[in-house]
């Protein structure tokens, strides 16, 4: 096991980019995943693949997981089985995936009592900013853990936050998700009002650019529209997890949570569309199919039927 190793397990739609600025950031990193292509872009970039997660962790003294869901975290971790303690004990387990708080804090007290270190890292951002290494971070765990992997996950972002005992940074992310969600939504809907009105959609975009609105968010999912352009960086699939994981922290906490169920709502009805892995801006569809609007006719015919950009006639 050597101190400068670093482990990444989860070469998905941010993972990958994630891990490749590691290695560009001169670490020695290890990676491990089920779908080929993906290592093979990490060993392209100077990473090592290893055969299994117990070749990752063998390797490496901090271990980052980027999985999409908390069943794969269970199944990587063999969680419930004697090989979970070997796997962990005397190693960091930096998790970086958006879960619910109950998890990550059975997941830290397990780690701990397996002879291991726990982490809570989940990241503000999507595939682009995961490229660009502008993600920003936040952090959670015993501040000696925290501040021995802070500069692993610097690395991958711009900015990162200490937010304090877990699930700390995981209610943080759940709240800047709460945000994220309905911002998009509410663009969503501004960009249909505007279609049916006959605005000229290339003009509200600059006009939303250039108030006191904008944001990178706002301007980059207002150009995928007028682009025509809906190939995932947040994918309705995920946005519509991380929206339900939010509505139900906050019925938990005792907050109100009327905007989020709003969304969450509208993204069940994209996802059940067929468009879950476009886009989170295709959530305009649902607003189409609320409002009874032809397919022919409409700002987001683009994403019927999963069709690409490329193939949409102008809207109307």
């Amino acid at each position: 096991m050597t101190t400068g190793t670093v482990g990444f397990i989860g070469l998905g739609i941010m993972g990958v980019p994630m891990a490749t600025n590691l290695v560009r950031a001169g670490f020695d990193v290890v990676v491990w995943a089920r779908s080929p292509s993906a290592v093979d872009e990490l060993v392209a970039e100077g990473a090592r693949a290893v055969d299994d997660v117990a070749g990752v962790f063998e390797a490496a003294s901090t271990v980052v997981l980027m999985l999409r869901d908390e069943p794969a975290v269970d199944a990587v971790l063999a969680r419930g089985t004697d090989a979970f303690a070997d796997l962990v004990s005397g190693r960091t387990v930096v998790q970086m995936g958006t879960f619910t708080t109950a998890f990550s804090r059975a997941l830290a007290d397990e780690v701990g009592a397996a002879g291991g270190r726990y982490v809570e890292a989940p990241v503000s951002g999507s595939r682009g900013p995961a490229r660009d290494r502008t993600l920003v971070a936040m952090l959670a765990g015993d501040p000696d853990a925290v501040a021995e992997v802070e500069h692993v996950v610097a690395a991958m972002c711009a900015q990162t936050f200490r937010c304090g005992a877990i699930p700390a940074a995981l209610s943080m992310k759940l709240a800047v998700n709460t945000f994220l969600i309905t911002m998009v939504t509410g663009l969503a809907e501004t960009f249909h009002f505007a279609a049916r009105s006959g605005i000229d959609l290339d003009v509200l975009r600059e006009v939303l650019a250039a108030g006191p609105m904008a944001s990178v968010v706002s301007r980059g999912k207002a150009q995928k529209l007028t682009d025509r352009d809906l190939s995932a960086q947040a994918a309705v699939t995920d946005v519509l997890k991380n929206a339900r994981l939010a509505e139900d922290a906050a019925r938990a906490a005792g907050s109100s949570h009327p905007l989020m169920t709003a969304s969450r709502e509208l993204y069940e009805e994209a996802a059940a569309a067929g468009l879950g892995h476009l886009d989170m801006i295709a959530v305009i569809a649902a607003l189409d199919e609320r409002a009874g609007v032809d397919p022919k006719g409409a700002l987001a015919v683009q994403v019927r039927d999963g069709r690409d950009c490329e193939s949409c006639p102008p809207s109307s």
